[in-house]
């Protein structure tokens, strides 16, 4: 009797933990991202496992994809998390050859769970051509949201009331959430210039490049292939 009852306890507490540390993100921003039509459409983050969920999408005739064996979770700090396992994906050098232009390959990659109070990541696969990443996906829900509105009034054509949205964000960005400081950034100096504030996007050019955010360079390269450079 006493041994079911310990038993159940230690069953009532598994449940419970696992209750307590399970979080899911849907539609996570991230800062820069390798692929254009590679997309991390959730992540769901227990105390067993952390799991991302990816579709692709094909944009060319005969088009093919797969994923190396050797593909991580890189914390703030530089620690890596490898991957555990992957399903829906071949691993290189097989292949998933698309039938059509416009398919979609959904697949998913599972890591040991994420350390508590994460905010954000980068995803990176180790291979020799073609690699995937994804650098500064945030892991907050909340700001999530905020910047997914913000880009929602850049979408229907209101580029002045997504860079107001921006900026506010970039304010009130909690200093957990650097990884997608360059995201915000990025997005205030590119809706000013589209808007003809030049002045306004010099200012945040300005302080993208004195900073001292993770991956500056690689957002600076991103905004100077489009022309933009102050």
């Amino acid at each position: 009797m006493k041994k079911k009852l310990i038993i159940s306890i230690l069953l009532f507490f598994s449940v419970f933990l696992s209750l307590v540390y399970s979080q899911t993100v849907n539609n996570p921003s991230s800062g820069l991202r390798s692929h254009e039509t590679l997309e991390i459409s959730k992540i769901e983050i227990s105390a067993q496992k952390t799991v991302i969920y990816l579709n692709i999408e094909n944009k060319i005739e005969r088009g093919y994809f797969c994923a190396d064996k050797i593909i991580f979770i890189l914390y703030p700090d530089g620690t890596k998390s490898n991957l555990i396992s992957s399903k829906g994906i071949p691993v290189c050098p097989e292949t998933y050859r698309f039938k059509t232009i416009g398919e979609k390959l959904e697949f998913e990659l599972t890591f040991p769970p994420l350390r508590k109070n994460t905010e954000w990541v980068d995803l990176i696969e180790d291979c020799n051509d073609n690699c995937f990443s994804f650098y500064g996906i945030c892991l907050n829900n909340d700001l999530n949201k905020k910047i997914e509105n913000a880009s929602h009034f850049a979408e229907i054509g209101e580029p002045a009331k997504a860079a107001l949205d921006f900026i506010d964000i970039a304010k009130t960005i909690d200093a957990g959430n650097t990884g997608i400081d360059g995201l915000i950034y990025m997005n205030i100096i590119q809706l000013s210039k589209e808007t003809g504030n030049i002045a306004k996007a010099t200012e945040w050019y300005g302080k993208l490049k004195s900073s001292d955010i993770p991956r500056k360079e690689l957002y600076l390269k991103h905004l100077n292939s489009q022309g933009i450079v102050y």
